[in-house]
């Protein structure tokens, strides 16, 4: 699409909105855009600002995820948020290697400090499973972590589905929303396995420019979380 404004500045005082030459910027679905903060609407404001001759929705990833907020999950936040909660039953952090010894080792140092956190947070236990057979986790964990994220707002829940996909964690999730795990964590836990492998037999090219856009989709998702 071809640029067909000049300025785009931020409108409201609360819900705020982004308007292009004055005209209100409006969802796929043709719904105000509309976001709970000032910060989150310059956020947007700018992506818009920054386009150059043709507009590029794949450089705009705040307007991208505050438009899934309103059109996708605004309509049933509940579903969107059990969705998510659901990775809880095959949580990553829970499924441990049983060899070498340096990476059972790794898992441990890395992922146990999460479950204890989360353990403390929302007073649940997950089931340590070695191999990849699947064992049921405790329904009452499940609950609690379903919970937590039926708690969660449209637009944090629209930023958490990136993390949580893309790490493949409910408890990541959750200490992203928290604001006590940070992207880069994030993105080194959920992947830990892959960087091991990565450091045992070198890392090969095709992958590392798949690994190098999913990760910036988590930045960018966390980076949305930070301006609500």
């Amino acid at each position: 699409m071809k640029r067909f404004y000049k300025a785009a500045r931020v409108t409201g005082d609360g819900p705020f909105g982004v308007a292009l030459d004055g005209r209100p910027l409006r969802t796929p679905a043709r719904a105000l855009l509309a976001v709970p903060t000032a910060a989150l609407a310059a956020g947007i404001a700018a992506e818009w600002q920054g386009q150059g001759d043709e507009i590029l929705p794949r450089t705009m990833v705040l307007t991208g995820l505050a438009n899934a907020a309103i059109d996708r999950v605004a309509a049933d936040p509940a579903a969107f948020a059990d969705g998510l909660a659901g990775f809880a039953a095959n949580e990553l952090l829970a499924y441990r290697a049983d060899a070498p010894p340096a990476l059972v080792a790794r898992q441990a140092a890395e992922w146990d400090p999460w479950l204890a956190w989360a353990r403390g947070r929302y007073d649940v236990d997950f089931r340590l499973v070695t191999g990849i057979i699947h064992a049921p986790q405790p329904p009452a964990t499940l609950a609690r972590i379903a919970a937590a994220y039926r708690a969660l707002d449209a637009f944090r829940l629209a930023a958490l589905h990136p993390v949580v996909t893309i790490a493949g964690s409910a408890v990541i999730g959750l200490a992203v929303v928290e604001g006590v795990m940070d992207a880069d964590t994030a993105w080194a836990a959920g992947h830990l396995d892959e960087l091991w492998q990565a450091e045992q037999w070198g890392k090969d090219p095709l992958a590392e420019a798949g690994h190098r856009e999913r990760q910036g989709e988590l930045a960018a998702a966390v980076g949305l979380l930070q301006l609500l």
